[in-house]
């Protein structure tokens, strides 16, 4: 199915330390060495070494540029393909174009598919090796498998949400994931569901350093509460799909993360993506010496204003701007703003390192981590579930939730119509200047309430494309598919 799928299991493992040591020699992080051996039997034979397996996919995570098509680029795309970030007129990437006007094709597309799916083998292959290991001590194989089943979830609920039913590949062994067909994503939404339910009961209640045994304030490695607020987000995709029942759920697994609050709260707008802030879920600690996140070098736009390459292609939508209520901090907080020539563009500014500073050469010089899973995304996430099961008002009704998140950002409670579909929207738009720039929530929220062929049937044509409700899911890569005989390509392409 993908060239990367085609290597043998030891030597996939093997690739993995490759890139782990690649960074190694520039890192901020603070790992035991890898082990290179090429036998997954040795790997997985230590501690130490089975540790650096899933330490080298967060660090390779972590590295990765926006100039890929690796997850860490979904908030890009996606934010593109809706309504919410502008590209810069005159830039020269013929992807990013097609993208933003919503008219990709196979032969060229945002590829997010051959992007993800190497991280499935890894974590594929972190899962069988640790499971098969006889070695290991009992807390470390714990939290090691419920680490691999966690990342096996977290891509997959990607890729399902980007382009529909997709393989779902759980091993390594080529003769059963060389040509593999869609699974119709309702079973991959259960696939997830079933590794996010073993990982919350895996995975260690705090956050561990390397040892996976030892605490620290480090919020990079996924504990409890991460599965769980992953959980809750999987929940309500799934329960949209006709699954009412499940709402109930994503309202249980939400509160889970909402009343824990040893480890979490909201903090002030300034402080939200710190490295280690109280409203971290997941964090991805920075790997290449002198920068911050990838985040800030992508969208805080310099003086001399975006460029025409991948450097700073992007700014945020008017359209999104117009629909922060007056008075709202977070579009004093989080937006910022540059004139150039007498035009003004503003910018994600959630994150507001982005120079280079040689002088930062370990952790302890970074500032921000970049923010994976948030504490507010949680009482959204529980708002809704609650309005749609029909609790909306008092104090443990939807509203409740949202006037928590509207507080935060300067706001009075929300004082429109509280009838189901009123309050739904006012959620949706919550979500919407909450969460912009992170990780593609506004195009999934899009897609998955039904809305995206009204929005984008009046936004796509004023950013020069014509919406086609095919458009919904991206293109599958035409290499994969002369590859795979099996593999089916997506309506429209």
């Amino acid at each position: 199915m993908l060239n990367d799928h085609r290597l043998p299991g030891k030597k996939i493992i093997l690739t993995c330390f490759l890139s782990m040591m690649i960074f190694s020699c520039k890192k901020l992080v603070d790992v035991p060495t890898p082990y290179t051996s090429t036998s997954a039997n040795n790997v997985f034979a230590s501690d130490a070494t089975a540790s650096s397996v899933l330490t080298g996919i967060y660090g390779q995570l972590s590295n990765a540029s926006y100039t890929s098509s690796g997850i860490q680029t979904v908030g890009l795309f996606g934010g593109l393909s809706a309504d919410e970030l502008t590209l810069y007129r005159g830039v020269n990437v013929s992807t990013y174009i097609a993208c933003y006007q919503n008219a990709q094709i196979a032969k060229n597309p945002i590829d997010l598919w051959s992007g993800i799916y190497p991280f499935v083998y890894q974590a594929n292959a972190a899962v069988e090796g640790v499971a098969a290991s006889n070695s290991l001590s009992a807390p470390v194989k714990q939290q090691l498998l419920g680490e691999g089943k966690f990342l096996r979830a977290f891509f997959y609920f990607y890729l399902v949400n980007f382009y529909g039913d997709v393989p779902l590949i759980l091993s390594t062994d080529y003769n059963k994931t060389a040509i593999v067909p869609r699974t119709a994503k309702n079973l991959v939404y259960q696939q997830i569901i079933s590794d996010l339910k073993d990982a919350q009961s895996l995975l260690n209640p705090n956050y561990v350093d390397a040892t996976l045994v030892t605490s620290t304030k480090e919020r990079t490695r996924p504990n409890k509460s991460t599965a769980a607020a992953l959980l809750a987000r999987v929940y309500l995709y799934y329960a949209a799909l006709g699954n009412t029942g499940y709402y109930a759920k994503a309202d249980s697994a939400a509160s889970a993360v909402i009343n824990n609050t040893s480890l979490y709260s909201l903090t002030p707008l300034d402080g939200v993506f710190l490295k280690n802030s109280a409203e971290a879920i997941w964090q991805w600690q920075p790997t290449t010496t002198g920068f911050n996140t990838q985040d800030a070098k992508l969208y805080v736009i310099p003086p001399t204003g975006p460029t025409t390459n991948q450097v700073h292609p992007v700014y945020l939508s008017s359209d999104l701007l117009s629909n922060f209520e007056p008075g709202d901090l977070r579009l004093q907080h989080w937006v910022g703003s540059i004139t150039v020539s007498g035009t003004t563009y503003h910018y994600p500014f959630k994150y507001k390192i982005n120079t280079f500073n040689s002088a930062v050469t370990s952790v302890s010089g970074l500032t921000e981590y970049t923010m994976i899973l948030r504490l507010a995304e949680q009482y959204l996430i529980r708002a809704e579930a609650r309005c749609q099961q029909g609790n909306i008002l008092g104090n443990s009704g939807a509203l409740a939730d949202v006037n928590v998140i509207r507080s935060r950002a300067g706001l009075g409670p929300y004082a429109g119509p509280t009838d189901q579909a009123s309050v739904l929207n006012e959620i949706l738009h919550e979500k919407r200047v909450e969460l912009f720039a992170e990780w593609g929530h506004r195009w999934l929220d899009l897609k998955r309430t039904g809305q995206v062929n009204s929005v984008m049937g009046i936004i796509t044509p004023g950013k020069g494309g014509s919406w086609n409700p095919d458009w919904a899911l991206y293109p599958i890569n035409q290499t994969q598919i002369q590859a795979n005989p099996d593999l089916v390509q997506n309506p429209g392409y």
